[in-house]
């Protein structure tokens, strides 16, 4: 099952086990039980404190594998086979079932551990969705510090009839004590303020109470990350506030023009990034969404005053906005009614969802033709629907696309509603641009790739600068028109959106600050 360089590799992670743990099998007759049979004991060869027992009553769902602690039992279960990007994952479960100390502050693993009410976590995934072990990596380690929390991840390509049943249509999807939870990627930190309801009201507090920045930089993608190394190496005090650090970067599957690095994913790049960035006195607040600034000019005590939906507010000497965009909607009738049942922004993870269906992707730049290029190879047939008379992609894709059998291109196609039965999508409608004439696709996935727009809603009653399509617009040095607030990255109007370039304009931003602070002198209250 597993290969012998990865057997090696485990076999020295599980040098770490100081505890106990017991992989508990309830299999059926399947092909995905007997792999499943296998590598549980092949884990089980490589050290002596792993034991398998076989109990085909400890589980309804089959086949399945628990991780259990035994001594206190905790258990964390995997129905389906752990492989893929949930690898990780289930060796993860199994170093924290046996006592390896986790990477997580002593205030947080209290929090966890004051957790008073039974909690049952299923978390649906694919395994080849990227934001899917963080989200089963963080249930899974409340569960090892929790023995009322039980987390189970599900294959959804394994378990296709209970998909079908609970009409999932987008992973990861979170169910807790049998209701929906959530959908998409969370972070530990916003799972625990959902679970725990006073949580969110203390965090406000404590933001409150922070002394003011000489710089604060809002997001932290690439850019944020970049401008808050180059200012904390400065040696002035730094923090970053951000909704989720990583950005847009933790959905990208494959980078491989990021130079010097041949090929990564976004979410191993942004976990260096976030790395590179803890190794200098930086105040990261992450989970925190901005509301609106006002620029120092206009505030009694010479501070930029950033307020944050918790209702929390911070001061800085300057400001650096890198708060990025996010994938542009088709804003079609249909649209919001089926997203996540059926309606879907990212291919790599919720692709698998269809697998053997028809499905249609709308927009034929190099996004939409890679996505199209990607499902041809699990769903039954793919449409591209491209608005312009030309496809934007490059032509190496074009040429690939072509090529494949099951994957139609129609040009001057302007979509105009998502079709459903009101409870998942079955079809498309769309205008032939040539001849105006309305026509319909049965399908059952639409995968948008229609490019990005700016996170700038939050800005429209400030007084800083955006076009018409709603990027800032800066100068030279990252500048806006607001004297002490800057702004790099692919939330501005710098031409091509890549990591390499936002990454050097949070650099420049960031310089462009410390020039400003450095020629300006310090608040004095008004």
């Amino acid at each position: 099952m597993l290969e012998q360089s990865m057997k090696q590799q485990l076999k020295a992670y599980l040098e770490n086990l100081k505890t106990d743990v017991q992989l508990v099998l309830s299999l059926d007759d399947s092909d995905t039980a007997q792999k499943l049979h296998e590598l549980a004991y092949e884990i089980a060869e490589l050290n002596d404190k792993v034991s398998v027992i076989e109990d085909n009553n400890a589980s309804v769902r089959k086949p399945v594998m628990q991780v259990v602690n035994p001594t206190k039992q905790t258990s964390m279960s995997f129905a389906g086979l752990p492989m893929g990007h949930e690898f990780t994952s289930l060796v993860l479960a199994l170093l924290h079932s046996g006592g390896h100390p986790m990477k997580l502050e002593q205030p947080v693993i209290d929090q966890i551990a004051a957790l008073d009410q039974d909690i049952i976590v299923e978390t649906f995934i694919s395994l080849s969705c990227q934001n899917c072990p963080d989200v089963v990596q963080a249930f899974n380690m409340m569960a090892a510090i929790n023995p009322r929390i039980k987390s189970s991840m599900i294959d959804g390509a394994a378990f296709q009839a209970e998909v079908t049943e609970r009409n999932i249509m987008a992973v990861p999807t979170v169910y807790v004590n049998g209701e929906v939870f959530g959908q998409g990627r969370m972070s530990l930190t916003e799972i625990l303020n959902k679970l725990d309801t006073g949580s969110a009201k203390k965090a406000a507090a404590s933001l409150n109470d922070k002394a003011p920045f000489d710089v604060l930089v809002v997001g932290g993608g690439p850019a944020g990350a970049s401008a808050a190394i180059y200012a904390a190496r400065k040696g002035i005090r730094t923090g970053v506030v951000a909704e989720r650090f990583g950005g847009q970067m933790m959905d990208t599957m494959s980078i491989e023009n990021f130079i010097s690095v041949k090929e990564t994913q976004g979410p191993r790049l942004a976990a260096s990034l976030e790395e590179h960035v803890k190794q200098y006195n930086v105040d990261i607040m992450n989970e925190q969404r901005v509301s609106n600034i006002v620029e120092a000019a206009n505030t009694d005590d010479g501070y930029a005053h950033i307020y944050l939906e918790s209702g929390a507010m911070l001061k800085s000497r300057s400001v650096i906005i890198s708060t990025g965009a996010r994938w542009r909607e088709m804003n079609v009738p249909g649209e919001q009614e089926y997203r996540n049942k059926g309606v879907a922004y990212c291919p790599h993870c919720d692709g698998p969802l269809f697998k053997g269906k028809r499905t249609a992707v709308i927009g034929g730049g190099n996004s939409g033709i890679e996505a199209a290029i990607d499902l041809a190879g699990i769903v039954e047939h793919v449409t591209v629907l491209e608005f312009a008379d030309t496809l934007r992609a490059d032509q190496v894709l074009i040429n690939k696309a072509e090529s494949l059998p099951n994957i139609d291109i129609i040009t001057m196609a302007q979509t105009t509603e998502v079709v459903g039965d009101g409870t998942r999508v079955t079809g498309i409608s769309y205008k032939d641009r040539n001849t105006d004439e309305i026509k319909h696709i049965e399908l059952a996935g639409i995968f948008v790739q229609i490019g990005l727009v700016p996170n700038t809603e939050w800005l429209k009653e400030s007084a800083v600068t955006l076009t018409p399509r709603g990027e800032i617009e800066i100068g030279a040095h990252g500048n806006t028109n607001v004297n002490g607030i800057f702004a790099a990255g692919d939330v501005t109007t710098v031409p091509f959106k890549q990591i390499i370039i936002a990454m050097g304009e949070g650099a420049k931003a960031s310089l462009g600050a410390f020039d400003y602070l450095i020629r300006t002198p310090a608040p004095t209250a008004k």
